[in-house]
Order: structure tokens, then sequence, then C-alpha cells
């Protein structure tokens, strides 16, 4: 049966005999948890066009001071407790706590209150889960493993997002919003027993006890709950990474403000269903892109190119939405945004990250990845709302705005593409350097 499961895989990647388990019970989990997510996805976004900018902005500040504290303790609890024990543990903690979620609706508590309650614990839980996830397939598996099937592995989230929002538009219609949140903690609750799966898989198929990436180093790897931070801080490179990432959070922000806005019209059911909608349409897209152009891109033509490419294109879209500020225009510029970030811009972005050692990438990755990022989201909330509530400013004029960020944030990725080029040169000819020696 492994064999020829083997032989099945082998179209899609480089995998051999005794690592088939061990990658589709990875490829399971990160889809399960993409699944997940991406149920709740519309459920939360539906709520915001019931909200007034300063609303949302409030609680896009209160996401990222959620964030922040989360990254911390998650930092103080990576450097002193077990692998072991702590990711079965997260991941049993949300699928808990949207069933706790879902009791909350279906009891007399402000339900407006419980809905940004909701709003905020989900926007954690949509940077969180997958960080932890990629977070543990490194200590799973070896670095040449890891080359070989973490692309395979990685399209079990694309399947995931495709599923999550399709089964929310199938089911939406017939029992409502609220047992989403029962539908998606089933999924999440599901994640404990495949990681402890895959940990058993790791001794007895992987042999990985003992690889560079193993438990010893990652459980062990010390230092204080803020050691993260000051990486970041001490660090050029990361520094431009983190300005990289905020930009694409400010046009992701004044994008989803102005779909928001756009979308008050509708009453909650429609909305939910245009969103899963999009969100349906923006990961076939990713899928289809991720697998046939990405690589050939950023082969052919380079990381700034790479970088820049979808930077580029929302300057075209920001204008085009300046000039006819409806909702088809929104919802092309936000499905067309969203999959060249998931097929071209992360899968770019997660390139510079090869350039650091792996202290770097365990403490100030997640930094960047949750803290910098929902940062970003509430800065650039409050300055949305500045330029609408607070300037009087129409969509179309924000859209300008965007436009010019767009273009700073394109030559944020030429620059970030050159500086990653320089870096690799230097270290390639340091490693011939030593190779004549």
């Amino acid at each position: 049966m492994a064999i020829s499961l083997q032989r099945v895989l082998a179209r899609a990647c480089d995998i051999e005999a005794n690592e088939v388990r061990a990658t589709l019970a990875s490829f399971g989990l990160v889809l399960i948890l993409m699944g997940s997510y991406y149920i709740l996805r519309p459920v939360r976004d539906a709520m915001a066009s019931d909200w007034t900018d300063a609303e949302v902005s409030w609680l896009w500040t209160l996401t990222f001071i959620s964030s922040t504290i989360a990254v911390s303790l998650y930092g103080a609890a990576v450097a002193h407790t077990s692998i072991r024990r702590l990711v079965p543990a997260v991941y049993g903690l949300f699928a808990a706590s949207f069933g706790l979620f879902y009791l909350g609706t279906q009891s007399p508590v402000d339900q407006v209150l419980l809905d940004k309650a909701f709003y905020v614990w989900t926007s954690l839980f949509s940077l969180f889960h997958i960080s932890v996830f990629w977070s543990f397939m490194a200590d799973t598996f070896s670095r040449p493993q890891a080359t070989r099937l973490f692309g395979f592995i990685g399209a079990g989230a694309s399947i995931g997002a495709i599923a999550g929002p399709a089964m929310a538009a199938l089911l939406v219609g017939g029992i409502g919003t609220d047992p989403l949140l029962l539908v998606a903690a089933g999924l999440v609750a599901l994640a404990p027993p495949l990681v402890i799966w895959l940990q058993q898989l790791k001794r007895s198929d992987l042999h990985n006890e003992t690889h560079s990436a193993g438990a010893a180093a990652f459980d062990n790897i010390g230092g204080g709950a803020l050691a993260g931070f000051s990486e970041f801080l001490q660090s050029n490179y990361l520094l431009v990474i983190g300005l990289f990432l905020f930009l694409y959070t400010s046009i992701g922000s004044f994008v989803y403000f102005g779909q928001k806005n756009l979308l008050e019209v509708y009453d909650i059911e429609t909305r939910s269903q245009i969103l899963a909608g999009m969100d349906l349409a923006v990961n076939v897209f990713t899928v289809v892109v991720g697998a046939f152009a990405t690589g050939r891109i950023a082969t052919r033509f380079g990381l700034p190119f790479t970088l820049a490419s979808v930077p580029v294109l929302m300057f075209a879209g920001m204008l085009v939405l300046a000039t006819m500020p409806v909702v088809a225009v929104v919802v092309v510029v936000q499905v067309v945004r969203r999959m060249g970030t998931y097929a071209i811009s992360r899968p770019a972005r997660e390139m510079l990250f090869t350039a650091v050692d792996r202290e770097t990438r365990y403490k100030a990755k997640p930094v960047i990845d949750i803290v910098i990022y929902r940062g970003g989201d509430m800065l650039n909330a409050w300055a949305f709302t500045a330029l609408t509530q607070g300037l009087g400013l129409g969509l179309g004029s924000v859209a300008l705005v965007g436009a010019g960020v767009a273009a700073l944030w394109a030559a944020t990725g030429v620059y970030l593409g050159r500086r990653f080029n320089t870096m690799q040169a230097a270290e390639n000819a340091a490693n011939s350097a030593a190779e004549v020696k």
C-alpha cells in the first residue's frame, strides 16, 4: 500500500516510502486547519459591515494588543515547554474556544459584545494557527526532507482554503451562520490527535529523533519571552522585511474597509455568501498560479521582480478603484490582491528567511508574521478612519492614497530582492573560498 501511494505521490514530489504516512498526515493537518479558518472567515467579516470604521479600528487595535501578548506568551512557552505538549494544547484551546463561542450565541449574553470578541479571537487564530503549524513541521522533518516535501504539504493549505469557503457557502443558507462555529470547532479538534500521531511517525517512520531541527534544538532554544522583538529591532534586513509586510497590510486594510462599506447594503447571509465566494475564487486561482507559475516567475525573472509584481498590480488596481468605486471593482481588486499574496508574494517573502539563521526564524519571524502584521492592521485601520470620517474623503480619493502606498511597496520589494541576492552572492563566495582552502 505504501509503495503504491509513494508512486502516486512521486508525480507531485520526490518522496520516499518511509515518508508517505508523515507527509500525508501533515498535508491533512494543514488542510483541516485552513479549512476551519476559512469557514470562520466569512462569518467574521460579515459582522464588520454592521459596525462603523471607528469600531472596526478599535477591534483591530485590540487584535494587535492580543497578538503581541500571545506571541510573547508563545515565545516563553517555546523556550521552556516541550513541543510535544505545547502544539496539541494550542489547537485544543482553539477548538474549545469556538465551541464556547457557539454556546454564547445560544445564551442571553450581549450578542454585539460577543460578536466583537469573536472577531478579535478569530483574527488572532488566523495567523497563529499557521505559524505554529510550520514551526511544528520544522521540528518533524529534516532539512533535506523539508526541501523535497514542504511544497506538497503546503498545497494542503490551499486545498483547505478552497474546501472551507465552499462548505461555508453551501451550509450558511440552510443552517445559518452560528452553527458554522461548531463545524469549525470540530475540524480544529482533529488537529491534536494528528499532531500526536505525527510525533510518533517522526520516530517510527522518519527516524528524525536527532536531526538538526529536532526536539533538542527546538524545545531548549532558550531566551526570554521578548527575545524575538530585540532581534527584529537590531537587524536592518528584518526591519525592511517588516516594512514590506506593513505596506502590504496598508493596501489590505484600505481594500478591506472599502469592501466592508460597499457591502453594508446587503443582509448578513448575502454578505457571507459573497465573501465565501470570494474566498473560493481566491484559493482556486492560488492553487493554479502557485502550482504552475510562481516557481517559473521566481526562477526566470528573479526575486526582485517576484516581490514587486503584486504591488505593481495593486497600484493599477487602486487607480481603477479610484475611478470606479463600486462593489464589482473592489471584489476583483480584493481577489487579485489575496491570490497574488498567497501564490506569489508570500512564498517569495518566505524565501527571504533562508538568508537568516534558525534562531532568528524561530524568535523574530513570529514577531514579523503576527505582531507587525496586526500592528499594521491597527495603524492602517485608523489611517483609513481618519481619511474617511476625519477628512471626509470618499473611497475613490482613498484609493488614490492606496496607489501611492502600493508604489512604495513595490520599491521595497525590489530593494529586498536585491539585498537578498547580494547576501546570497557573498555567502556563495565565502563557501567557495572555504573549499579552496
